[in-house]
């Protein structure tokens, strides 16, 4: 069961069960040492950057995010490499026996949600395989998430919006509270100047701790308007974040596989956090800034399949609410101004669909409404509806596969098909469109 299920049963929900069962365990989160990462969005980008960077200085490095696109494994890596299924199945009856014991002793009163299971299975898998850095993704919010009762040696706080207000709160002040807290009592936090309201917010909680904030500025390039585009063109695929930086008084070369320029922030976020390690025994070089950010994988995040034959050039972009919708909007902008859209697009009926469909769906000549495999999917009919003010074609398709077979064909060979909305459409459209598995259900 997910977290947002489990409180919508009206669980109480706080990090006590996640401690015990931790702590039955033999506490594993206690044998690695971990960066946690809360935010709106740019989490996955952040994380998986920075675990690049610390794998290329010769770590043995953890990557935990969620959710996935395709496989549950995925949300949990060693050293960019996902956990096996027969060591996913070993460490979940690990976790399993011991948290159904718990549960006939009364030591907890129920048994524990998806999400801490997994959360539980990763910090397991993570300290038997001999772990020295784990960068986890929070899944939900900050304070009472599942990861959130691990020590980081240092925490980042990306980009905060309005989302998951049913649980996190309605106003920004109130959602960035939540995400605040990660911030441990002197820590350290690597961070960036956001919206006014979260400022004031996350600086009165560095403050209420006394701890280090570590701002991320400096690692930003100039944007300017005499400044050169980020971005280098090769062939037909939308290119690389590139530019050079001072990296502990050495000049390194940028070079990201993760474009448009929210990314810019999140790279920012990670390599100074790459500074910051250090302080906890990770020393790592300007060399590997370079090669780590170069190595860097991240799929379904403007990820662009080249166009072939009569099958035209696929853009997969997971834009799930108004802020990344907007950064969508930007790098489409930006990498696609003179060519003809076709969008497919779905979402989940919690999801602002009408602000996301006004800021996405003008650009294109047409929208493929669909829906994905999952009880939480608006219908094709309820995307449908959203665009009908905009002037631009709405069409239905009732599921992926078929959304994709008609956005190729009505695009033709020279125009581009933007497939975006939730991870789950995204995750769907990639298995198809690269002829792999299709996305396994949680």
């Amino acid at each position: 069961m997910a977290l947002g299920a489990e409180l919508a049963t009206h669980r109480k929900f706080d990090l006590d069960h996640m401690r015990v069962l931790a702590a039955a365990l033999g506490h594993p989160e206690r044998r690695f040492q971990s960066v946690l990462i809360a935010g709106t969005n740019g989490k996955g980008s952040t994380a998986a950057t920075l675990a690049s960077i610390v794998q290329a200085a010769g770590f043995r490095t953890g990557l935990y995010t969620s959710p996935h696109l395709q496989r549950i494994n995925e949300r949990i890596q060693i050293n960019q490499e996902a956990i096996s299924d027969p060591e996913f199945a070993e460490i979940f009856e690990r976790v399993d026996s011991t948290a159904q014991r718990l549960v006939a002793e009364g030591a907890l009163p129920w048994y524990p949600s998806f999400f801490e299971t997994i959360t539980a299975m990763m910090f397991e898998y993570f300290a038997s395989a001999g772990v020295e850095l784990a960068v986890l993704e929070v899944g939900m919010g900050g304070r009472l998430d599942a990861t959130n009762i691990v020590g980081p040696c240092v925490a980042i706080i990306t980009d905060i919006d309005l989302d998951h207000q049913k649980f996190l709160g309605d106003t920004l002040p109130e959602i960035a509270r939540e995400k605040a807290g990660i911030i441990r009592p002197g820590g350290v936090v690597v961070l960036l100047p956001q919206h006014p309201q979260v400022n004031d917010a996350l600086g009165h909680a560095l403050m209420a701790v006394n701890a280090r904030a570590v701002s991320a500025v400096k690692n930003m390039p100039p944007v300017t308007p005499e400044a050169p585009e980020y971005y280098s063109r090769e062939t037909n695929l939308a290119g690389r974040n590139r530019f050079s930086l001072s990296f502990r008084g050495e000049t390194i070369q940028v070079d990201s596989p993760l474009v448009g320029r929210h990314q810019l922030r999140n790279l920012a976020l990670a390599i100074t956090a790459a500074e910051e390690l250090g302080g906890c025994g990770f020393k790592i070089t300007a060399g590997n800034v370079e090669q780590g950010i170069r190595a860097t994988v991240w799929p379904g995040r403007f990820e662009v399949i080249p166009a072939s034959g009569d099958t035209p050039e696929i853009v997969l972009d997971v834009a799930h609410n108004p802020a990344g919708a907007w950064a969508l909007r930007s790098a489409l902008s930006t990498y696609y101004e003179d060519r003809e859209l076709t969008i497919v697009f779905g979402a989940m009926r919690d999801k602002a669909i009408g602000e996301i469909a006004d800021i996405l769906f003008p650009l294109a000549l047409r929208v493929i409404a669909t829906q994905a495999e999952t009880q939480r999917a608006a219908s094709a009919r309820e995307i449908a509806e959203a665009p009908r003010h905009s002037g631009t074609e709405a069409l239905e398709a009732a599921n992926v596969q078929a959304a994709v077979e008609r956005a190729q064909a009505r695009a033709g060979p020279k125009g581009v098909v933007v497939i975006t909305g939730s991870i789950y459409i995204v995750g769907e459209a990639l298995g198809i469109v690269t002829r792999g598995p299709a996305r396994q259900s949680a």
